[in-house]
């Protein structure tokens, strides 16, 4: 699955509140889907809004925490932010230095660590690895890749530091949070609903599959 990054820097501060291409290309299928479905199965078309509604609710996460482009004293500026945000994105998959960091803002490391806490009220270790669980819930949400994938994919050591890390946020396991936001209604009565048979649903770039267990 190709990762769009959130933001680009030559877009206007709207740009930050946009749906990704991603996620809007899973909201049109599931919507779509749930057209279809809602007049001759009915859990099949609960099924899908319920996961159109918690890819919404993981974006608004994003979205209202996102931090301003105002330039004060002793915080970065709006390229900087944008520039920031683009650069972490692309590289959640990987080893995200603090030194990196500070060559992309184009300030010195001790300076951006101070700017970059002040801008987004946090440290780049915290901004990134909530970036990480945001990318992990969206994989979740759209993909049927398994937990030890996802981790990999979004740079954490394995699938037990994504766990780890995951309950910290949300007091709960990553398994526990999949299974209430996939399923419209109970986890084997939803999902056998959309299939006619138990089934895992795959909702990509561009493309619905269905992958029979």
């Amino acid at each position: 699955m190709t990762i769009v990054p959130m933001t680009n820097p030559a877009n206007s501060d709207l740009d930050d509140i946009a749906l990704v291409p991603d996620l809007a290309d899973s909201l049109t299928q599931l919507l779509e889907s749930a057209r279809r479905e809602i007049d001759e199965n009915q859990e099949a078309a609960k099924a899908s809004i319920a996961r159109a509604t918690s890819l919404l609710r993981v974006e608004l996460e994003r979205t209202t925490t996102a931090v301003t482009h105002d330039a004060a004293p002793g915080r970065l500026a709006g390229w900087q932010v944008n520039r920031l945000r683009t650069f972490i994105d692309n590289h959640l998959d990987g080893t995200i230095h603090i030194t990196d960091l500070a060559k992309v803002a184009r300030r010195s490391t001790a300076y951006f660590c101070r700017a970059f806490k002040r801008t987004f009220g946090e440290t780049p270790h915290a901004y990134i690895v909530r970036r990480r669980l945001h990318r992990g819930r969206h994989l979740m949400l759209t993909t049927d890749l398994a937990l030890s994938e996802i981790a990999l994919s979004c740079g954490f050591t394995d699938q037990a530091h994504l766990c780890r890390l995951f309950r910290q946020t949300h007091n709960q396991s990553p398994a526990a949070w999949r299974r209430e936001r996939c399923d419209g209604t109970s986890p084997a009565v939803a999902v056998q609903a959309v299939c006619g048979r138990p089934c895992r649903l795959r909702f990509a770039a561009g493309e619905r599959r269905r992958t029979a267990r």
